[in-house]
């Protein structure tokens, strides 16, 4: 199984999980690949970071959304499409965890994969 961080990006946030106040947020497009499948999600995970230098992802306030996953393989058509409507898909895993994405404030660049 090969999987790929097709976006990976930090934003600002707010989100209380298992009593721990988060202010950062991980948001994700994932591909991943296997034996001609291919498969979509959208992914956020809320952290504490607590100062500038603390990206340390916690797992536990964590969300995914399944988008494809068929027979196929990977499109970068089909990836623009997801990464243009990003946000409303992560906005909703958000939500389901009681946080919110400034979406205004990213952490740091978004990497593509």
């Amino acid at each position: 199984m090969k999987a790929i961080n097709v976006y990976d990006q930090y934003f600002a946030a707010q989100c209380t999980f298992d009593g721990v106040e988060r202010r950062g947020a991980r948001v994700l497009l994932i591909a991943t690949s296997e034996d001609s499948m291919i498969r979509y999600e959208a992914a956020v995970s809320f952290f504490p970071h607590n100062d500038d230098e603390d990206f340390a992802v916690s797992y536990d306030a964590y969300a995914a959304k399944e988008l494809y996953n068929a027979k196929s393989r990977r499109s970068k058509k089909r990836e623009a499409t997801y990464l243009d409507d990003i946000q409303t898909y992560v906005d909703e895993l958000a939500e389901s965890l009681s946080g919110v994405i400034d979406w205004d404030k990213p952490l740091r660049e978004a990497r593509y994969g």
